[in-house]
């Protein structure tokens, strides 16, 4: 646990958040893979956001969007 204290003022200093640190180092770790691991790990980083409008204070039917995870 001390090391990620430690990482703490690096990434702060850098005006990054924890979420944006660690999706560079996971970009990172997924550049170095080599194939097929490289096209598995890209595959699940597909996320799915629901998002609902609302209108009069009551949410209408959510849109599934794909997206993906990461910077």
């Amino acid at each position: 646990m001390a090391s990620s204290g430690a990482a703490g003022p690096f990434w702060r200093a850098a005006g990054m958040t924890y979420v944006s640190y660690s999706n560079k180092c996971a970009s990172m770790v997924r550049s170095c893979l080599k194939e097929p691991h490289r096209t598995e790990a890209l595959e699940r980083e597909k996320v799915h956001f629901s998002i609902s409008k609302w209108v009069d204070g009551k949410p209408e039917k959510p849109s599934i969007r794909e997206g993906t995870g990461g910077d």
